[in-house]
């Protein structure tokens, strides 16, 4: 089976600060992969050179596909067709309603309007929010802009999702409620799952890995 994520001694960092040094690993279509370590270790900064936010200083990294050693604007675009991407702090258009939040990668992606009314109905029906289309994020929760913003990641059938501290704002229901939802989105929909968080739920109930950053190194922990 090909590697959803394969990257082969990477450096990675800002300038001349190295962060993470010479690493190398594997992420396969359908895990959920769980990145812990402590602040400041490089876990948001190895999260953004997959999403080609920050380009690699050395060796390869291939996401779905795409090889980020010196990716174009063109690459990247093609790349983040097929990713879903969850933020600590949402990332929701304080401008727009719940639905318009939720449709903006099918917009941007091409699709209909009818199937962009159509997927957005079943995701917010999903999240528990069909009634709050057509609030503004700042009149919802947090854990309901978390909510918002699992869909709009969900939106567009990705074969990953990326989801940098998806807890980290929120009480521990809300949190419960994301994990659930992170659960079904790798178990049902099959869809890999690699989350960077600073505390792993003990009662996930699925089977995981778990890679840790230390002093710029990643070690797989069993």
């Amino acid at each position: 089976m090909d590697a959803i994520i394969q990257a082969k001694n990477i450096n990675l960092g800002y300038k001349n600060e190295i962060i993470i040094k010479n690493a190398s690993f594997n992420i396969y279509p359908k895990e959920f992969v769980f990145v812990s370590g402590p602040s400041g270790s490089g876990k948001s900064t190895l999260m953004r050179s997959i999403y080609g936010d920050l380009p690699l200083k050395s060796g390869s990294l291939e996401v779905c596909g795409v090889e980020m050693f010196k990716a174009n604007k063109k690459n990247i675009e093609i790349l983040r067709r097929h990713l879903g991407i969850i933020f600590q702090d949402y990332k929701l258009i304080k401008d727009f309603n719940v639905e318009k939040n939720v449709m903006l990668p099918m917009i941007i992606g091409g699709f209909t309007k009818e199937s962009c009314q159509s997927q957005t109905d079943k995701l917010l029906a999903h999240i528990k929010l069909s009634h709050k289309g057509s609030k503004y994020p700042l009149e919802l929760s947090g854990g309901e802009q978390q909510r918002v913003a699992m869909a709009r990641a969900l939106s567009h059938n990705p074969l990953l999702i990326l989801a940098d501290e998806p807890t980290g704002n929120l009480d521990d229901y809300s949190s419960e409620v994301i994990w659930s939802l992170l659960k079904g989105v790798n178990t049902q929909l099959g869809i890999t799952v690699v989350v960077v968080t600073h505390r792993i739920p003990e009662t996930l109930g699925i089977n995981y890995r778990h890679f840790h950053i230390e002093e710029g190194v990643i070690y797989e922990l069993s």
